[in-house]
């Protein structure tokens, strides 16, 4: 609906207050606040408002950014909006480099990427089944290279309350292949999301692209030994995943690959931990090859 200059009385909306216009625009949005910024220049003076752009901001965004890498920086800025824009277009480092945090910046609903080290990562500490490694692509001081695991199993929490309330989240696992990589293109991994304590849905994924699963040569190792596994160039992608229609994962804008693990909403009030689950435990082949940067949670809007 176009926004007139003149009320139902006849009255100018210059008239008005830049305060009051400032305070109906706070309960609009980040998007709608900005269109209606260029309706006037009253709109727009009172669109800069920091009064505006706190009330879209999280209510505990000040303890966020205090235990942020950036916190200088970012207290430095010179109004709300600009804090605002900056969440959303580059993620900070917090809680001591665990995690990242920023905003959806048409909603400014939060978002968080656990990092590798943040997560439980089963044999995590035995250099001989994983390697903690730096890597110039990643957000994060370490990422987590899996070298060689018959048991596969990570596992993250982090409690709702720090989620946006009202929202529907999804929770992906963000990693990327090595040229070794091996065992995870013949057998899918079992992922979930839920409250601890909860029962939730599981369901198969697998963590190979399609793009080179009918030509990769595996070595596996099996508790009873080694075999070749040398699918022939041009052979379909294997029957197990047509039959589960397992997710394949997806490139992102940053390099890395993701998968999604599951969809949680959270609801107004819920205090309870979530769990973010991705494992493979039943089949017994070694499997190896994956560089695990983090599980992050983001609305999952439109």
């Amino acid at each position: 609906m176009a926004v007139k200059s003149v009320g139902e009385e006849g009255m100018s909306l210059s008239v008005l207050p830049e305060g009051c216009v400032a305070k109906v625009l706070s309960f609009t949005g980040p998007t709608d606040a900005c269109r209606l910024s260029i309706v006037s220049s009253l709109f727009k003076s009172a669109e800069e408002s920091d009064a505006v752009w706190e009330r879209f901001l999280p209510r505990d965004y000040q303890s966020i950014i205090f235990t942020s890498d950036s916190s200088v920086l970012l207290a430095s800025l010179s109004s709300k909006k600009e804090l605002y824009l900056r969440l959303c277009e580059k993620p900070i480092i917090i809680d001591d480099g665990k995690k990242s945090f920023s905003l959806v910046k048409k909603s400014g609903k939060k978002c968080y990427m656990l990092s590798a080290r943040d997560l439980m990562i089963v044999w995590g500490d035995t250099p001989s089944y994983w390697r903690w490694n730096s890597d110039s692509s990643s957000r994060f001081g370490e990422v987590a290279e899996l070298i060689s695991v018959c048991w596969l199993e990570i596992r993250g929490t982090i409690y709702a309350t720090m989620l946006s309330p009202e929202t529907l989240y999804a929770a992906y696992l963000v990693f990327k292949p090595t040229e070794g990589a091996h065992g995870l293109d013949y057998q899918p991994v079992e992922v979930g999301v839920g409250l601890v304590g909860s029962e939730n849905g599981k369901r198969n994924v697998y963590l190979a692209s399609q793009r080179g699963q009918s030509q990769r040569h595996h070595l596996v190792r099996r508790r009873i030994g080694l075999y070749n596994r040398s699918p022939i160039v041009g052979m379909q992608e294997p029957v197990a995943a047509r039959e589960n229609n397992a997710q394949n994962p997806r490139e992102r804008g940053d390099g890395w690959l993701e998968i999604e693990l599951g969809e949680f909403f959270c609801e107004e009030g819920e205090d309870r931990e979530l769990e973010m689950s991705v494992q493979e435990v039943k089949g017994g082949d070694w499997k190896g090859g994956l560089i695990v940067e983090g599980i992050e949670l983001r609305p999952k809007e439109g």
